[in-house]
């Protein structure tokens, strides 16, 4: 478990990289666009009973299973299952392939790089094949990832909204019998459990962009917009940003959070040991603590993230992916099904939760018992991803990302997580990522206005 824990955290913060902008998307194949207009029944009908073959690359353990039903539903498609590497590995595969006009028909994309392939033309939009239709089947906050320009260009597989695990023993023993429920409540906390043990009641990681940014994304700051074009809007320093990082400054320089890199060798055994009384993580993260930190099963509890506003809950997302199209498959209608099929039919669906421990994002499967209704003991029999699932609905649609998210990440380390490394200025960390951002995508040739 613990490998597959150390894969998924890989998956979830990895980094990309970009090729020139003017990369126009693959176009061999003769693959329908949204241009030709919706397909109809009898195409359906007709590309689902042709015999066909179709390649998707992917790094989810297991797919094969989901995989094999879809082949089982349509028994005259055949679909052959790659994993091509993760992260950097797979990102620049999938770019390289696509413009040889060698790509794969489907294509795993985490939520923040689906702009990147847009803006290179890469992705084919499903709105003719159907997607559309799906937009009530998920949360507001999930189907606005995979939004662009009215189009539609993947389907949701799995995402992560932002809540809080928490020791219960631990914040017992410092006398906090109830997960603070505002931020004003988290430092109360977090000065008992400093005061009355040998635990922080956090960390807060320097090296996790993702993480800071689901943070600001809870508390309503705008830090990037884009046109799907040449505009781009940088505001990584806001007033309001820098409202949020100045409170973790109080903390972190007042020694109350740790600050430690997760996904270390002493990040988990700081889990194991009781470094930590909680960690405000995403909702892949329940089942990938009780593997990663297995000794001190029973001990822990999730609660909602705490809030600016209790009287408006919110939260923001850290991870996720999905399945697109590339415009270079030659045939579409087959790409789309596939895609749709193992992240929305109930069967396929339904076994990303509960084999492979995804977070699910079809409100059919966080709605189902068989993955709401689970009581792990891990968490003492409380039934977690019910609350997860309810956190869900809190995401902010109103997000969006650069189209340059992958030298975001790598700027994050140099000058945001630097300053928190170094217990330092936090306000100026953001100016500096401020001024990296924009003067970054000045020069690839954007309008930036940050």
């Amino acid at each position: 478990m613990r490998h597959r824990a150390r894969r998924a955290a890989v998956a979830i913060t990895s980094i990309a990289t970009v090729a020139a902008l003017t990369l126009t998307g693959c176009t061999s194949g003769g693959g329908q666009d949204s241009t030709s207009g919706p397909i109809t029944d009898a195409q359906r009908e007709e590309a689902l009973n042709t015999p066909t073959e179709l390649t998707f690359w992917t790094w989810v353990p297991d797919i094969q299973d989901q995989v094999d039903l879809f082949e089982k539903e349509y028994p005259k498609i055949k679909v052959t299952v790659e994993n091509v590497g993760q992260g950097l590995d797979h990102y620049s595969k999938v770019r390289t392939a696509s413009k040889a006009g060698t790509g794969p028909d489907v294509v795993q994309l985490e939520y923040q790089f689906i702009s990147s392939f847009a803006l290179t033309g890469e992705l084919l939009d499903l709105t003719p094949y159907g997607g559309a239709d799906l937009a009530d089947e998920y949360s507001p906050g999930v189907w606005n990832q995979v939004l662009a320009n009215d189009q539609v260009l993947a389907i949701p597989q799995d995402s992560g909204p932002l809540g809080n695990l928490y020791r219960e023993d631990i914040l017992t023993a410092a006398g906090v019998t109830e997960p603070p429920v505002t931020w004003d409540d988290y430092k109360t906390a977090a000065e008992a459990v400093s005061a009355n043990t040998d635990a922080y009641i956090g960390n807060m990681a320097p090296n996790q962009g993702a993480g800071w940014l689901a943070l600001l994304w809870q508390a309503g700051v705008k830090p990037f917009s884009y046109d799907g074009d040449k505009g781009v809007t940088v505001n990584v320093n806001s007033a309001k940003a820098k409202e949020v990082v100045s409170y973790w400054q109080d903390l972190i320089q007042n020694d109350l959070v740790s600050v430690d890199p997760d996904f270390t060798d002493e990040w988990y055994a700081g889990l194991n040991q009781g470094k930590y009384a909680g960690w405000l993580t995403a909702a892949w993260a329940p089942v990938f603590l009780s593997g990663a930190a297995a000794d001190t099963s029973g001990l822990w509890r999730a609660a909602p993230l705490p809030q600016w506003d209790p009287s408006a809950p919110a939260t923001g997302n850290w991870g996720g992916s999905a399945d697109a199209v590339l415009k270079g498959s030659k045939n579409p209608i087959a790409a789309y099904e596939l895609a749709k099929w193992i992240n929305n039919a109930q069967e396929p669906a339904l076994l990303f939760a509960t084999q492979q421990h995804f977070f699910p994002t079809a409100i059919s499967v966080l709605e189902d018992p068989a993955f709401a209704g689970d009581e792990p003991e891990f968490y003492g029999g409380q039934k977690v991803n019910e609350l997860f699932a309810e956190i869900s609905g809190t995401v902010d649609t109103d997000w969006q990302w650069l189209p340059y998210m992958e030298y975001a990440y790598t700027t994050f380390n140099e000058t945001f997580g630097a300053a928190v490394a170094a217990k330092g200025d936090l306000s100026a960390g953001l100016d500096a990522w401020q001024d990296t951002l924009v003067e970054y995508g000045t020069q690839q040739g954007f309008t930036v206005n940050g």
